[in-house]
């Protein structure tokens, strides 16, 4: 647990571990820049031997004065994943695990979505009785607009990609409840908590903004997956949609907050996830806190 002001942060792990090869997830990413910042990549970020990422799925736990609030909600239980077989039909123990954090489903008053992509909505919804309902019975669940009605186009021309039912599953669940709102990308969501448009991993990707009695943080979902991107931010993943885009998003991300006092909070960085983004040389690299 960790205090940004008035703002209390959790995070609530659903897996992590070595993922896949740097340059399967990354694909322009070079040998010999790897090895030139190995002191600090390995074994934290990159498991020696294998040469794969070390990824975090997780959601982060934000309670504030007045509400409790979910950032992000990892990949899923139950959920039909052909076309991702390390999410596919996942039975883990995520809901208890949130419990033990303090999190109650019932007590949820906010979940967000920095976008929605399958390993970032997963929990929205849960199986029950055949039916996918809204996990977070009393919570209104967040989305920025353009991402919504990008994915639902996306959806309505069946062009959705390796995994298509996401949008069935743990999306359109929440608008027939009328637990969704739909929000410009740069949102107010409370006293010191904004969205920030970030474009590129995903067309209406967004990260949120804490500032809290003088202190500053950033949940920045998936601007950046792997701290080998603060080396070369024009790395993008295979997961970015306009990789040029992204590349640009988080390249004025991390040249805003390089050598700050902003507390960085991905989505995906290997434990213990939050950090700082400090400069090394020519390039950036990364100072993890434990909490």
């Amino acid at each position: 647990m960790l205090h940004i002001g008035q703002f209390e942060i959790s995070r609530v792990i659903e897996s992590e571990g070595p993922f896949l090869p740097v340059q399967d997830f990354i694909p322009d990413a070079e040998q010999a820049v790897i090895d030139a910042n190995r002191d600090w990549l390995y074994p934290r970020y990159i498991e020696p031997g294998t040469d794969k990422i070390m990824l975090t799925i997780q959601s982060y736990i934000l309670r504030t004065p007045r509400h409790t609030i979910l950032v992000d909600t990892c990949v899923g239980n139950d959920k039909p994943r052909p076309g991702r077989p390390m999410f596919d039909q996942l039975n883990l123990p995520y809901l208890a695990d949130l419990a033990a954090a303090g999190g109650q489903p019932e007590e949820v008053d906010f979940v967000l979505c920095t976008h929605l992509h399958v390993d970032h909505v997963g929990w929205n919804t849960k199986l029950v009785n055949g039916r996918w309902v809204p996990t977070f019975p009393n919570a209104k669940y967040i989305f920025a607009r353009k991402e919504y009605e990008f994915w639902e186009q996306r959806h309505l021309d069946g062009s959705e990609g390796p995994v298509p039912n996401v949008y069935d599953d743990s999306v359109l669940p929440v608008m027939e409840a009328g637990q969704a709102v739909l929000v410009d990308m740069a949102h107010q969501i409370d006293d010191g908590m904004w969205f920030e448009p970030s474009p590129g991993h995903t067309a209406g990707n967004v990260v949120l903004n804490l500032q809290s009695q003088g202190h500053n943080a950033v949940m920045c979902g998936d601007v950046m997956h792997h701290p080998l991107q603060l080396v070369r931010p024009e790395w993008s993943s295979r997961a970015c949609e306009d990789p040029a885009m992204s590349t640009a998003t988080r390249r004025a991300f991390i040249e805003r907050h390089a050598d700050t006092d902003t507390l960085i909070a991905p989505a995906h960085f290997a434990s213990p996830t939050m950090g700082h983004i400090i400069s090394r040389g020519d390039a950036f690299g990364y100072r993890h806190i434990d909490v």
